[in-house]
């Protein structure tokens, strides 16, 4: 393993956060270069922390624990992400035969230097009760084949000798920290710990020592792995080897999203991981028990659930096969995670709410790791993890044997009210876990809807023929909300290439809930004079387009058969058609029809169909010359010409926008044609 230690970075990072403590600039550095590397943490996993004397607001000098706060990843650890704990206190605790869990917490809370501090690791007691300055903890793959063998003892004799002592399994918290300790003072001469099932901890006087301890140990480890030789996988004898990943994924992935929605009434988003070693443990024999053993290290459990789901799909070509072959398959695991939490339950006595039943994690032959979530994040965490814990499991049954945590105690993590406080508890957005796919977003009404529906925290799949901007714009929405977003520089007048879009989509996300069909352009033109090539090309653009798109994504809401959201952009001109306008009228008029049409065909399917006619929005549609002539035909300035209405207020793209979300939500509206455009009373539908 690569040591990533640099003295240039370390002054830089001391310069950097001057204004803190040296030491707690360097524990934050080498935080940093611990979090970069995936093969030693991944998403929120491990912890660090260093001791120093300080003086409190009394001006007594006292003795402080800074320790990796709750919510805190370690790649992106900053100074407050180490809250500060009165050590001597932390230390007294030691001396207590129990503590409860809840006690642990509120002593740990009580005595930060910082009220306003993130909750300290729920590791601080054993940081605490270690007496070095700098601890490293991770969850390094190299370790976790090592501490997942049943001789793990043994074989750390054989790779460190008495340079890392060894703690047998238990649930972090106060035992654990004890019997750490305890580890550590019947060989003082040890430079870290290795806790069975669990991870690696380091110490050293400095941030450099204990790092270089850290990676020389994970190192030793690789070697001693690198030393045996890797068990050849055998692959499955399977009809769906040969399908494709994409043909599977198109196939599977719809149907998943309507089976998850239908067990627990809430909008979920897949993830592909394309990788070769997953799809290869995906499809072989060995995958059929290696995969069902339990998570490479405990707090994994409540990313991925104690074990995947394995499907080897006959029925792919057919829908309705499918869903039935899918749905039994999902039916057991659910029966079986209900067993196990009952067993569990009844076994420890304990009064605990069943979780979700659902998995995380599929491994799908053919395919490969398939991960589910009720957000992109979340898809990619689990991806993440289990990619990793394939390559844990491979190499572990290579060295000799896979034993993580049994049943029993992997219930103890999953249920643990700490574990799950990781997770948050914050009120899902109004459209969490939805899929929406935008035309005409990179600008206009169309931008302003993809940003309004991101801040709902919709997942979003955005269009437009505009290329210099289209991408600019996914990637500041992503940023602002966290969400889901790709694009894709598409002309909706190509069929092959919409219709190929939407394979890209389910691709991407496994599905689409929502279709808000907005690109156009307004051609002018007397209606008895312009040409039929012009006439013909308004229409490919302001209506076909919108039917080839609506075709697809109507074609996906029946699969899922979870309903779905059909939004077009219509146009007051289908009501109040203005002179000249003939070309982009007749179209948009069809749009209406359109949009009433989907209604009626499909509304017993759950598929809701509404449009917007909205009028005289600043958007690229005017050209500064058109809307100077349409300005001066009504004798009116280009700004009283888009505040000429009974409101005498202007229309903006946000506010259609607004319109386009209302429509979203109102679950028992379809055939609408709803006017945005401040009162016209020649282009209202009734």
């Amino acid at each position: 393993m690569e040591n990533r230690w640099n003295d240039s970075d370390a002054k830089a990072a001391i310069k950097k956060y001057s204004d803190v403590a040296e030491d707690i600039a360097l524990r934050v550095y080498t935080s940093r270069l611990i979090g970069a590397d995936p093969s030693l943490v991944l998403h929120g996993g491990g912890n660090t922390s260093v001791k120093l004397r300080t003086f409190n607001k009394v001006n007594e000098e006292v003795d402080v624990l800074y320790v990796k706060g709750s919510g805190w990843d370690l790649d992106t650890l900053e100074p407050p992400g180490l809250p500060g704990v009165l050590l001597d206190h932390l230390q007294k605790l030691r001396n207590l035969d129990r503590l409860s869990d809840e006690e642990m917490v509120n002593e740990q809370r009580t005595h930060l230097l910082d009220a306003s501090s993130p909750n300290p690791s729920v590791e601080t007691l054993l940081h605490a009760f270690l007496p070095h300055k700098f601890i490293d903890h991770s969850h390094a793959d190299a370790c976790m084949v090592i501490a997942n063998q049943p001789n793990a003892e043994k074989i750390c004799r054989e790779i460190y000798g008495d340079k890392i002592g060894v703690v047998s399994y238990f649930m972090p918290g106060f035992a654990l920290a004890k019997a750490s300790a305890e580890m550590y003072e019947k060989n003082p001469n040890v430079e870290g710990l290795m806790l069975i099932n669990h991870g690696l901890f380091t110490f050293g006087n400095t941030a450099k020592e204990s790092y270089d301890r850290h990676i020389h140990a994970v190192t030793l480890a690789e070697n001693y792995i690198q030393k045996k030789t890797l068990k050849p996988l055998i692959s499955l004898e399977s009809p769906a080897l040969k399908a494709g990943e994409e043909t599977l994924m198109n196939a599977l992935a719809p149907i998943l999203r309507g089976l998850y929605k239908d067990r627990s009434e809430k909008d979920w988003v897949l993830h592909h991981r394309a990788d070769v070693q997953a799809k290869a443990f995906a499809s072989s024999r060995e995958c059929e028990t290696w995969s069902q053993v339990g998570t490479a290290t405990p707090d994994h459990v409540i990313r991925t659930k104690q074990k995947p789901l394995l499907l080897n799909l006959q029925q792919w070509t057919d829908p309705d096969k499918l869903r039935e072959e899918v749905s039994c398959k999902l039916n057991s695991y659910c029966e079986s995670y209900h067993q196990y939490f009952e067993a569990n339950k009844s076994a420890k006595g304990v009064d605990k709410t069943e979780l979700d039943q659902l998995p995380r994690v599929l491994l799908v032959a053919g395919l490969g790791l398939v991960t589910i979530g009720k957000t992109v994040k979340e898809t990619r965490i689990s991806a993440d993890i289990y990619q990793h814990t394939i390559d844990i499991i491979h190499k572990s049954f290579s060295v000799a044997d896979y034993v993580p945590l049994d049943a029993s105690d992997l219930f103890d993590i999953e249920y643990w009210s700490l574990e799950q406080a990781k997770l948050g508890k914050s009120k899902a957005s109004a459209l969490q876990g939805k899929v929406v796919y935008i035309t005409g977003a990179a600008s206009g009404i169309g931008l302003a809807t993809a940003k309004l529906f991101a801040d709902q925290g919709a997942n979003l799949f955005l269009v437009d023929i505009t290329a210099d901007t289209l991408g600019e714009v996914a990637e500041g929405i992503r940023k602002k909300s966290k969400v889901g977003v790709v694009s894709q520089v598409l002309d909706v007048t190509d069929e092959a290439a919409v219709r190929q879009s939407f394979n890209k989509l389910v691709q991407t996300f496994g599905g689409i809930d929502m279709l808000i069909s907005n690109a156009g352009n307004a051609v002018q033109g007397a209606v008895g004079e312009v040409g039929m090539n012009e006439l013909r090309a308004s229409f490919e653009l302001n209506f076909f387009a919108h039917q080839v798109l609506a075709s697809e994504a109507s074609q996906r809401f029946l699969t899922q058969k979870t309903g779905g959201v059909l939004l077009f952009n219509a146009s007051k001109a289908a009501f109040n058609p203005g002179k000249n306008f003939g070309p982009y009228a007749l179209p948009k008029a069809a749009v209406v029809a359109l949009t009433k049409q989907y209604a009626l065909d499909y509304g017993a399917d759950g598929i809701r169909a509404n449009a917007i006619n909205a009028d005289r929005i600043r958007t690229s549609l005017f050209s500064e010359q058109v809307l100077k002539e349409r300005a001066e035909a009504r004798g009116l300035t280009p700004d009283d010409y888009f505040r000429n209405n009974l409101l005498q207020q202007e229309v903006y793209d946000t506010d259609v926008a607004q319109g386009f979300l209302n429509l979203a939500l109102a679950e028992k509206t379809t055939g609408s044609i709803i006017t945005i455009d401040g009162g016209n009373i020649a282009a209202s539908p009734r």
